[in-house]
């Protein structure tokens, strides 16, 4: 059964804020297919969400995945829906953003 991926109003905050800043170095078209890319990776956790590293230590059911060597993307997965949390860029402290560190 297919899981439903919605985003946190932090993760949709940090695309924007990655939007304007890769926008920034790079052009508004490079930033757009960037942050495109990770919306459709995002996307695929519809059918397979457990993946990626589970950081219960952060808090309980949490987990990180890699994208393309400079985001990490924190997610939960509850029942049949999938939350993306946060997109991190570029060594972002994920415990620094969950109050526990």
């Amino acid at each position: 059964m297919p899981h439903r991926v919605v985003f946190a109003p932090e993760a949709r905050d940090d695309l924007i804020a990655l939007y304007l800043y890769v926008a920034d170095q790079s052009g508004d078209a490079r930033a757009m297919a960037y942050v495109e890319r990770i919306e459709a990776f995002c996307a695929r956790f519809d059918l397979f969400p457990e993946r990626g590293t589970r950081r219960d230590d952060l808090f309980a059911g949490l987990r990180l995945i890699g994208f393309e060597g400079r985001v990490a993307i924190a997610f939960l997965v509850e029942g049949d829906r999938v939350t993306i949390f946060r997109v991190l860029y570029g060594g972002r402290d994920i415990e620094g953003l969950t109050g526990e560190g």
